[in-house]
């Protein structure tokens, strides 16, 4: 066995190693998910939620000005776009439930 042959069949062990460990990481790492989350700083109040599947939401409560403003994130072409912008106090000063206008409709 010459040491070109010890280089072959070193390089080729290397690389089936790397293989494995690749495979293993690819298969052993599950997604992060952010639906649900909350978050606050000063007078505002953020939440994340799922619209569909491939629609992600952000809902920024702006507590000063009484707002909620509603943002979208499109998972498939990466935009991030204001889908309402509200005031709180139709929702918090009447004694009938108020249904939220949709942030915008699935093509």
């Amino acid at each position: 066995m010459n040491s070109k042959d010890l280089a072959i069949g070193v390089l080729s062990t290397t690389a089936v190693i790397m293989l494995v460990g690749i495979l293993i990481i690819d298969h052993s790492s599950a997604p992060a998910h952010a639906s649900g989350m909350t978050g606050s700083g000063g007078d505002y109040i953020l939440v994340t939620g799922e619209l569909w599947e491939q629609e992600e939401l952000l809902y920024v409560i702006d507590t000063a000005q009484n707002r909620l403003l509603t943002y979208k994130s499109n998972k498939s072409t990466g935009e991030i776009e204001r889908a309402s912008g509200e005031e709180l106090s139709k929702y918090l000063t009447s004694g009938a439930p108020v249904t939220p206008s949709r942030p915008g409709r699935r093509p």
